[in-house]
């Protein structure tokens, strides 16, 4: 019963930062894009030149390196050692912020949880969460992309659940 409080509660302070969040991001913004970044394209498991390991808890990632250089194949372990549903997802911050509305419809129709993915719904929805760069993972649970960077966007690996990024659960991914 005190697991369920504990969540309860901080679901309610994430989404009151993210309504609040969202509210000030949308003001100003402009839907006209001369070109999509290149932040590159899913990898080959076969042509991986290293791998990062990152760790995700309640709001925050920690991974083993943040450098990234052109042309490389990096596998990502993603280790979710929080109580919550994450999201490991490399994007730039245009494409995250665009992305958030995606992933707050998908809670909202009962798709996405505060501790899990309902795939029983998100199936019969029609919908998915497979896109090549992005993957959620559940609490206790370890996932993986492989992305080779080959465009000089500002990159990120982000959060994009309802409120999480927002509360800093983002790391700026250098490229050397």
């Amino acid at each position: 019963m005190k697991h369920t409080t504990l969540s309860a509660t901080a679901v309610a302070v994430v989404f009151t930062a993210f309504t609040a969040t969202n509210a000030l991001a949308g003001a100003g913004h402009s839907d006209s894009h001369s070109e999509t970044p290149n932040i590159g394209q899913p990898g080959q498991a076969g042509h991986i030149d290293r791998t990062i390991n990152v760790e995700m808890g309640e709001m925050f990632f920690s991974a083993s390196d943040y450098d990234l250089v052109s042309g490389e194949t990096v596998r990502f372990i993603v280790t979710n050692t929080g109580e919550f549903l994450h999201e490991f997802s490399i994007a730039t911050e245009e494409m995250h912020l665009a992305h958030a509305g995606e992933m707050m419809e998908m809670m909202d129709n009962g798709m996405i949880e505060v501790d899990r993915v309902n795939t029983v719904m998100m199936s019969s929805m029609g919908s998915s969460h497979d896109d090549a760069n992005s993957l959620l993972v559940e609490p206790g649970k370890t996932g993986e992309v492989i992305w080779t960077f080959d465009g000089n966007a500002a990159t990120e690996m982000s959060c994009n659940l309802p409120g999480h990024r927002e509360s800093g659960m983002r790391e700026i991914l250098n490229m050397i």
